[in-house]
């Protein structure tokens, strides 16, 4: 009876507190006899409480930015689930080496999945949109990108702890009439694509014998809006398409061809050294390319472009036009707009970030890429907070000492690039939990400690400019120019080298081979 009492006892123990039970079995030999005890195994209890200490982090984009933080982050204490429309990186410096058949499309996109692969880490994808961000109850509502049997999109909600928005930005047309109907764009592989398709479709429209003169010369008149480097770099390799590969398929019209570049400002690659924009636009003059500065795109129809010529007292100017390229101005993603409005970032243009790229009414929701900026405050703002942090005596003065010391973290706060990068919070994630023990940042002036993380900083590598005929401009660190052909050829060594594969490295590479060889691909494929 005492028998059945206690393993009766011990039954109901285990019912209600089973979780706390850790029992071992064993196996004793006694006189001869063997006692067995009951045993259970943890393993899968420990595993699923260790499941649940994962932090999960929702990264929103495979762009730049966030194809960086995916591919430099390596610890396994995080459940990752990237969102994005598309399932692939693409290289965007060569999208306009793709609208003209010098790179095909497949040679610069890379597989978000083959990258997870690389991974020890759990990982997730899902091809959808970003509908609308959930800040207060840390959700995120998506529809996916692809149609069920009834031609619907189903919808879903993701939770996280934290949130990585790398969602990149729109075209921003600036609401002039026409521009979404009528223009191309240059931010998608898709979009190349379509712009090469176009250019063999406007030679194969102007070829036809029943087309006139006059509509020929309109038809291939190929307008670029924007004279940034994607602009500069479409209308060179365009330039490059047309002399050195179209003008044999075509000989009939050759001489019709025409491009013009449209631009607002003053001068073309304004961003760049003085030296390299003169350049640029002597080099255009004599390739004939139009290059039109200070006129400013008011209206675009089926088959005209209206501007308004700043040079010459505003008057309003008509350009009939075959193609036409819009690649000026960045625009915010509405679900980005809706999120800046529910955390009081009204009336601005991308998502204001700290130092440490996190958004600033937040603490676990960071932004990088074209979607953010980083929002530095001034010293002088800060300059009650400092002089109390570093006048640890509180005599009213600073000691040498004292002033050093504080010196020394308003040098590592404030000279700042407001430039993203995803390797560094990539880095960031990695550490977390060392970093929260042994901060490593400078002096928190409105709170107690130290930072964790030392702020972001961006190093300026450079910047190339395609100009065509195998010249390229380049500004590089020191104040070093260099413009020619030497350039050209860094321009392919960095490019090929900056391939997040083998594969795609491989591919460019061997396209550019093939273009020296037997010229560009002027199929509509």
């Amino acid at each position: 009876m005492r028998s059945f009492t206690f393993f009766d006892r011990v039954s109901r123990a285990f019912r209600d507190h089973g979780s706390n039970f850790k029992l071992v079995l064993l196996c004793t030999t006694v006189s001869g006899g063997g006692i067995v005890a009951y045993g259970e195994a943890v393993a899968a209890s420990e595993a699923a409480a260790a499941a649940t200490e994962k932090k999960k982090v929702v990264v929103l984009g495979t762009g730049w930015a966030g194809t960086s933080f995916l591919r430099n982050l390596d610890n396994p204490k995080y459940e990752v689930h990237v969102v994005s429309p598309r399932n692939y990186f693409a290289f965007t410096p060569l999208l306009p080496s793709v609208t003209c058949g010098t790179v095909e499309a497949r040679s610069i996109v890379e597989p978000v999945r083959n990258i997870f692969r690389k991974k020890k880490m759990d990982m997730q994808f899902s091809e959808a949109e970003c509908l609308k961000i959930d800040a207060a109850h840390r959700k995120v509502y998506c529809r996916s990108n692809i149609s069920n049997n009834l031609n619907e999109k189903e919808e879903f909600v993701v939770d996280y702890d934290y949130l990585i928005i790398a969602v990149g930005a729109n075209v921003n047309t600036f609401n002039t009439p026409g521009v979404m109907e009528n223009c191309h764009f240059l931010k998608e592989v898709e979009d190349a694509q379509k712009i090469r398709r176009t250019v063999i479709d406007c030679f194969e429209r102007a070829s036809l014998p029943s087309v006139s003169e006059e509509e020929k010369k309109r038809i291939l008149h190929f307008a670029i809006v924007g004279g940034g480097p994607t602009g500069v770099e479409f209308a060179a390799s365009l330039h490059d398409y047309v002399t050195e590969d179209l003008v044999n398929i075509y000989p009939g019209i050759k001489d019709l061809v025409k491009i013009t570049l449209l631009e607002a400002g003053d001068h073309i690659l304004s961003m760049f050294d003085k030296r390299i924009t003169a350049f640029a636009e002597e080099k255009f003059g004599r390739d004939g390319i139009d290059v039109k500065t200070g006129s400013m795109v008011v209206k675009v129809s089926e088959k005209e472009i209206s501007t308004k010529e700043m040079k010459n007292g505003g008057a309003i100017t008509t350009i009939p036009y075959g193609m036409a390229v819009w690649s000026t101005g960045i625009g915010t993603r509405p679900f980005i707009r809706d999120f800046m409005s529910q955390i009081g970032q009204t009336n601005r243009r991308a998502i204001a970030t700290d130092e440490w790229l996190r958004v600033e009414a937040t603490n676990n929701v960071y932004a990088l890429g074209d979607c953010a900026t980083i929002n530095q405050r001034k010293v002088m703002e800060d300059i009650a907070a400092i002089f109390k942090k570093a006048d640890k005596d509180n005599s009213g003065t600073l000691t040498v000492k004292e002033f050093q010391e504080v010196l020394d973290d308003i040098c590592e706060r404030y000279p700042q690039v407001a430039s993203q990068q995803g390797t560094y919070l990539a880095k960031c994630f990695n550490r977390m939990e060392e970093c929260e023990k042994n901060p490593e940042g400078p002096i928190r002036f409105r709170g107690e400690g130290r930072h964790r993380f030392k702020p972001f900083r961006y190093k300026h590598l450079g910047q190339f400019a395609p100009l065509g005929g195998e010249q390229t401009a380049a500004q590089l660190p020191g104040d070093w120019v260099s413009i020619g052909h030497s350039s050209q050829w860094l321009w392919y060594s960095v490019y090929a080298s900056k391939q997040v594969s083998w594969r795609t490295r491989a591919l460019v590479v061997s396209d550019w081979t093939r273009r020296f060889i037997f010229g560009r691909d002027s199929s509509q494929i």
